[in-house]
């Protein structure tokens, strides 16, 4: 009883701070120096439609580079935590038959789900989404297919082999715009060509496609993992 009552003191406390911030929000009149620098340079020196993507990608590359990096250890953690599991045999006994419906559905969606995920993130730099949209959405794809066949396999070596060349090229592209442009993760080393074009923007899509495909097979891995250990 008193354990519930403590919850419930501490969640009208979190409602009664969220009130507060939103009861006494007030919006910003106009843009603050660096919003507004980001919002009148983006076009000219990246060359993005969409300056989110501009932002994370080249301005906060660096910090985007770590955020991959934090993924990456976590996905490389549950993978080392399973790994004894893995290893077992897999008892035919605990197989599961996916209904008839789930399986012919997850066939005829999980080609759609990809495509729209590569779409996302090739897209990042003109539309809302990005590598980490894409990524998560490539993801939902493979869950989606052990959701249809829980025994599926995925070769593991595959999905490291993957993220481990996309993170290579990521830092790559860094680099070269150390020497071939202005600074580490700078879009410019290839033209940035007419702003809203598809192949516009510099090196961003490139980079959005490498994020995409990391993010991806990071989820991918670890989605992977903890299917292959439930089944034991």
């Amino acid at each position: 009883m008193i354990k519930r009552f403590a919850i419930l003191v501490m969640l009208l406390a979190v409602a009664a701070v969220f009130a507060t911030l939103t009861l006494t929000f007030q919006p910003d009149a106009e843009l603050n120096q660096t919003a507004r620098y980001y919002a009148e340079r983006t076009p000219s020196e990246v060359g993005a439609a969409n300056i989110v993507t501009a932002i994370i990608v080249t301005y906060r590359g660096l910090d985007t580079l770590g955020e991959v990096t934090v993924l990456f250890l976590a996905s490389s953690i549950v993978g080392l935590l399973l790994a004894r599991g893995r290893n077992e045999k897999i008892n035919p006994a605990k197989r599961v038959p996916a209904s008839e419906l789930l399986v012919t559905g997850g066939r005829l969606l999980t080609p759609l789900v990809m495509l729209l995920g590569v779409y996302v993130f090739v897209n990042g730099h003109l539309t809302p989404g990005g590598g980490f949209q894409g990524g998560s959405i490539l993801a939902s794809g493979v869950l989606l297919m052990l959701l249809a066949d829980p025994l599926k396999h995925f070769s593991h070596h595959l999905i490291s082999a993957l993220e481990s060349i996309a993170g290579l090229f990521y830092v790559a592209i860094g680099v070269l715009g150390i020497f071939l442009a202005g600074g580490f993760l700078d879009n410019r080393i290839l033209p940035i060509g007419e702003l809203g074009a598809l192949f516009s923007a510099g090196a961003i899509p490139l980079i959005y496609s490498l994020i995409g495909l990391k993010v991806g097979t990071e989820f991918s891995s670890i989605l992977a993992n903890l299917s292959a250990t439930e089944e034991l």
